[in-house]
C-alpha cells in the first residue's frame, strides 16, 4: 500500500518503485493495482456541484456519478438516472433512478438528493448549473426512486447538462441546512461513484480507494487511484519517464515535453478526450469595472496585440487550433467564422489607443495593466509572451502568478483584477459552456468559472435566453451566430487558442479513455493495468 509516509519522505527517483505497484505483467484486464496519476493545479473543493473548475472536473467524477453519462457515440446513458421521459409538451421529465444505490457513508441515494441539488446547490453555486438550470421550477419526489422535473420552457440541452463533471447530486442528509459553500463535505466528500476519499494531504496527494458497495457489480477493477500533486512540469516528465505515475493530464507537462514523449516506447498518447476534447478556450478577460476598459476601442487594441498563431506554434507547439471565437472551429454544431476578425497588427493596436485617448508617458508606456493567468505552465508562458508583446504597443503588464485556490479567489469571489489568461470548456452545449461567460445573470461573486468579466448586453442575454429554449437546431445555431458576433464586437474576452486535449500514459494502463462512465473525464470504472 502506497502510505503518507512514501509520498512525504522518498525522492521523486525512489518513487518510481511506488508508481509501479499497480504494474503486473502479463495480467491485462484483471482486477487491482494502483492508478498514479500527476495532476496541477490541485483542487480546492472535490465536488463540481458547486465548482466546474478543471482541477475538480478533473477527480470528483470517480467519487460521484452523474444521474447520465455522455458517450461520444450514443449521446446521454444511463446512470444514477436507469430512464427518462418528457412530457409531450417538452415542461416536465420524469427521471427513474437506480435501485440500491449508497452514498460512501451507507445512505440510500435517493429522489430527495436529486431535487436538493438541483434547486439548493446547482442553480445558486454552479456557474454550468445557473446557465443550464433556470428553467427548472421544482422538482417533485412522488416516491424514493422517481423524480419529476417541472420545467418553465423547453430545454433541449436539459441531458447533456447532467453528466458528473458537470452536475454532480450531493448527498442533502449533509447539506441541508448547512452553509453549503462552507460545508467540510465539500473537502472530504462522501459521493455514489466507484472510487471514496481515503486521505489527502494537501499539496502533496489525494488517496481514492475502491468502493466495494458500488451499484455496478464487480466495478472498479482498480483497487485505488492517487493524484500526485506536481507544479513541476519537467518533474512530471521525468515521473512518467520513471514509472512513478501512470498518467500525466496535457497541462502538467511542458508542450515541449509533449512533443519529446509522445516518442517514448512506454508511453501511450491519447488525443481528443471524450467529448470534451478539443473544445475548451484560452481567453484573455478584462474587468469591465476597470475605467480603462470601459473603451471598446482600448479592448479591441488588445485583441489586434495578441499574436495567436505565434502562441500556437510556440508555446501549444501546435497542439490546437487558434480562436476567433468563443466557440472552437472543432465545435461545428455551433461554430462560426461570420464573426469580427482582430487579425495580429501592432500598428492597428496602436491606432485605436492613440483614439481612445491613451497616449504615451516619457517612459513610452500608455496603460499599466496587470493579469493574473491560470496556474499552468502554458498559460504563464502565454502570460510572459504577451507581456512581450504589448510592451511594443505602450502597454506594461505586470503578471501575477499565485497558487489555484488564491486565483480562483481573486478572479471569481473578489473580482481583483485587472486582466486574466483563464480555460473554460464550451461544451457540450453552448448553453452550458458558453452562457456562463457573458450572461449578465451569471455575474455571481464566489462562482468559479462565471462572467468575471461584468459583461452586460440585454441584446445578448436575450438571445442567450431564447437559444435556452428553442428546439430547432438550425434556428439555435443562428441564435448562437448572433452571440458570438455581438460578443466580439464587444470583446469582454478574447479568445486566443482552443487546445486539444491530451493524456499520455504508460502503455500498461488499459481502457483509460474507455467511453463507458465517461472515459478519463468519467470514473475510471473500468481501468485496469496490465
Amino acid at each position: 500500500m502506497v502510505t503518507r509516509r512514501t509520498f512525504l519522505g522518498y525522492s521523486l527517483a525512489s518513487t518510481a518503485a511506488v508508481g509501479l505497484l499497480g504494474h503486473r505483467p502479463g495480467l491485462a484486464n484483471t482486477r487491482g493495482g494502483t492508478l498514479i496519476i500527476a495532476q496541477n493545479p490541485e483542487p480546492t473543493v472535490l465536488t463540481t456541484g458547486l465548482t466546474t473548475a478543471p482541477a475538480t472536473q478533473l477527480i470528483s467524477p470517480k467519487i460521484f456519478d452523474g444521474l447520465l453519462y455522455l458517450s461520444p457515440q450514443n449521446g446521454p446513458q444511463p446512470q444514477l438516472a436507469e430512464s427518462w421521459s418528457f412530457s409531450p409538451d417538452g415542461l416536465q421529465v420524469t427521471f427513474k433512478l437506480r435501485p440500491g444505490v449508497l452514498w460512501h457513508d451507507g445512505r440510500p441515494f435517493t429522489s430527495a438528493d436529486v431535487a436538493f441539488s438541483v434547486m439548493e446547490v446547482w442553480k445558486k453555486y454552479s456557474s454550468r448549473g445557473r446557465s443550464a438550470f433556470p428553467n427548472v421550477q421544482s422538482v417533485e419526489t412522488p416516491d424514493p426512486l422517481t423524480a419529476v422535473w417541472n420545467l418553465s420552457r423547453p430545454t433541449p440541452y436539459l441531458l447533456s447538462a447532467l453528466n458528473a463533471r458537470d452536475s454532480q447530486v450531493l448527498p442533502k442528509h449533509l447539506y441541508a441546512g448547512t452553509d453549503i459553500l462552507n460545508n467540510p463535505a465539500n473537502t472530504a466528500p462522501i459521493g455514489t461513484g466507484p472510487f471514496r476519499v481515503k486521505e489527502w494531504v494537501r499539496g502533496n496527494y489525494l488517496t481514492l480507494e475502491r468502493n466495494p458497495d458500488y451499484w455496478q457489480s464487480g466495478k472498479p477493477l482498480l483497487d485505488q487511484v492517487i493524484y500526485r500533486f506536481i507544479a513541476d512540469p519537467s518533474s512530471v516528465s521525468a515521473a512518467l519517464e520513471t514509472g512513478a505515475v501512470h498518467v500525466a493530464y496535457a497541462d502538467t507537462l511542458s508542450n515541449s515535453e509533449i512533443k519529446r514523449l509522445k516518442h517514448h516506447p512506454a508511453l501511450t498518447v491519447h488525443d481528443r478526450l471524450n467529448t470534451y476534447g478539443g473544445t475548451g478556450i484560452m481567453a484573455f478577460e478584462f474587468n469591465l469595472q476597470r475605467p480603462e476598459f470601459q473603451d471598446v476601442r482600448v479592448r479591441q487594441a488588445f485583441a489586434h496585440a495578441i499574436d495567436k498563431q505565434f502562441i500556437l506554434d510556440n508555446i501549444l507547439l501546435g497542439q490546437g487550433t487558434t480562436a476567433d471565437s468563443p466557440i472552437p472551429k472543432n465545435f461545428p454544431q455551433f461554430y462560426s467564422a461570420d464573426v469580427p476578425q482582430y487579425p495580429f497588427d501592432l500598428k492597428r493596436a496602436e491606432a485605436l489607443l492613440e483614439e481612445a485617448g491613451l497616449k504615451r508617458d516619457k517612459d513610452g508606456v500608455r496603460l499599466r495593466i496587470r493579469n493574473d493567468p491560470s496556474p499552468s505552465a502554458a498559460y504563464q508562458q502565454t502570460a510572459n509572451f504577451l507581456r512581450s508583446s504589448f510592451a511594443k504597443i505602450g502597454v506594461k503588464l505586470d503578471i501575477r502568478n499565485q497558487d489555484y485556490a488564491q486565483f480562483i479567489d481573486r478572479i471569481y469571489g473578489r473580482y481583483d483584477f485587472d486582466t486574466n489568461l483563464s480555460p473554460a470548456s464550451t461544451a457540450p452545449d453552448p448553453a452550458i459552456g458558453l452562457q456562463r461567460f457573458y450572461w449578465s445573470k451569471n455575474i455571481h461573486s464566489g462562482v468559479a468559472y462565471s462572467n468575471a468579466t461584468h459583461y452586460s448586453n440585454a441584446q445578448v442575454d436575450a438571445l442567450l435566453e431564447q437559444a435556452q429554449v428553442d428546439n430547432d437546431p438550425q434556428r439555435r445555431w443562428d441564435l448562437y451566430h448572433q452571440v458570438q458576433k455581438k460578443v466580439l464586437e464587444d470583446v469582454p474576452r478574447i479568445p486566443i487558442v482552443s487546445s486539444e486535449d491530451a493524456l499520455l500514459a504508460r502503455s500498461t494502463v488499459q481502457n483509460l479513455t474507455d467511453s463507458t462512465g465517461g472515459g478519463f473525464i468519467g470514473n475510471l470504472s473500468n481501468v485496469t493495468l496490465g
